[in-house]
């Protein structure tokens, strides 16, 4: 590290704090509820399996019952990723995505498993082998050609979700893939009630069946559909001025009508599609760089593939239709008076934001390669000095090398770190080094808060 600057106090003024934002569902109740329908699934199951006899009862029964919590598994992924602002708000958008993505993982295995045991059931029961079986299911039962056509379309997602085949794939590509989701569920949905016995004799199991996907159903059109599409109608976005703000970083100011009733917090994000030549078929997610007000938003872009350099090349007047806001990284996290807020790179935004509103005592350390890749450093030594709070720019050597994260760094910079609440933005590998040094430091793990966009 060449150099840790920092702006001295000026006289304390109260802080802009935005009124305070509702905390939405906490993720340990959100668990609850999908471990709560799992049991009730399980429940259902239970009810319709007097006795399990013998090899082929063993393999049916298992086979219902994974083909039941892969139904159920199915509707919670799609209800994770709806965009619901109470889970957005508790949970964090970061968070929820790692739960999709895991969850993914499990529900393909659980779909596999049971339509590999049902084929291996049914054929012993038939005294055929799995082939003629498979022939048999797919062509002469009610739906199955679709819940096979589904079930092909979920396995293809989950195999182009994987890391190794993401990281060949733009994200806009995977985005748009993903949509066969969708597809796979609504295919797979009606063999369900038309074949399985543990919906046959149970009109109330049918009912709550229905309601499940036709509840998620409606939260999906909801929110990422007829929401995004109202709110361009009514706030009439446009691009007023991009400015340059380091190297690779601009700023993209925005003006708009009622963009109060939006409801946006410091910390939050958008998803923005720009209505210019190639970038209108593409959302991507952007923290707010400025606290909002009634006309005007700002978010801060750093240059990292072609959609962000062409951002750099938008021209005023452009049409946005932005999705959201977004995100738990909020003022509505901390648990005390006394915050740290840990940026890396262009992962200042949301902080910035931050470090103007949130109230008590904060202190900002900036982590960045050098002294010119310092983004919004004017704004943020004005900030210091009106509020009488503590900036700290930690730039690395003259040959690019990131200057050290780690806990002994952390406490001479924050006496009494232990009893601060840590905000933390930056590139993954800054990340987990601020989070191990943190806890190095012994603040407690529910006082760390951090929110990451590599969704």
């Amino acid at each position: 590290m060449t150099a840790i600057e920092h702006t001295g106090r000026g006289r304390r003024l109260p802080c802009s704090a935005p009124p305070p934002v509702s905390r939405g569902l906490p993720p340990a109740v959100v668990l609850a509820l999908i471990h709560a329908g799992a049991v009730a699934v399980l429940v259902l199951w239970w009810r319709n399996t007097p006795a399990v006899v013998g090899l082929d009862g063993w393999l049916t029964g298992a086979g219902r019952l994974t083909g039941l919590l892969a139904g159920y598994a199915c509707a919670v992924l799609l209800a994770l990723m709806a965009r619901i602002p109470a889970l957005d708000r508790g949970v964090g958008s970061d968070r929820l995505a790692r739960w999709h993505a895991m969850g993914g993982r499990y529900t393909v295995f659980l779909a596999l498993a049971h339509t590999m045991l049902i084929i291996w059931g049914y054929a012993v029961v038939s005294r055929t082998d799995v082939i003629d079986q498979t022939t048999t299911l797919v062509f002469h039962y009610e739906d199955m050609l679709m819940a096979t056509a589904g079930m092909v379309l979920l396995v293809a997602t989950g195999v182009v979700s994987a890391r190794a085949a993401r990281r060949r794939l733009s994200y806009e590509t995977w985005h748009y893939l993903h949509f066969c989701t969708y597809l796979a569920v609504f295919l797979a949905f009606f063999h369900q009630l038309s074949n399985g016995s543990d919906f046959l004799g149970s009109s109330a199991a049918r009912t709550a069946w229905y309601a499940l996907y036709l509840g998620v159903a409606a939260l999906l059109l909801w929110f990422r559909f007829i929401t995004p599409v109202r709110r361009a109608l009514r706030h009439r976005l446009r691009v007023a001025e991009i400015h340059p703000e380091a190297p690779g970083v601009v700023s993209v100011y925005l003006t708009g009508e009622r963009l109060g009733a939006l409801g946006a917090r410091p910390g939050q994000f958008f998803r923005w599609r720009f209505l210019a030549r190639g970038m209108w078929w593409t959302a991507n997610p952007f923290s707010l760089s400025a606290p909002p007000d009634s006309r005007h938003l700002r978010i801060t872009v750093k240059e990292a593939g072609g959609h962000s350099r062409a951002v750099a090349r938008l021209r005023p007047g452009t049409r946005v239709w932005a999705e959201g806001p977004y995100g738990g990284f909020t003022a509505a996290r901390a648990r005390g008076e006394r915050t740290l807020l840990l940026a890396g790179g262009v992962g200042i935004t949301p902080l910035r934001t931050l470090f103007e509103t949130l109230p008590g005592e904060v202190v900002l350390v900036y982590f960045a390669r050098s002294p010119e890749h310092l983004a919004l450093r004017r704004e943020l030594d004005d900030i210091a000095a009106a509020r009488g709070a503590r900036v700290h720019y930690a730039v690395g050597a003259p040959g690019g090398q990131a200057p050290p994260l780690t806990t002994e760094a952390l406490t001479a910079l924050v006496p009494g770190l232990a009893a601060h609440d840590a905000f933390v933005c930056g590139p993954p590998g800054m990340t987990a080094a601020a989070v191990r040094a943190l806890r190095g430091a012994g603040v407690p793990r529910r006082r760390i808060h951090h929110e990451s966009f590599a969704f």
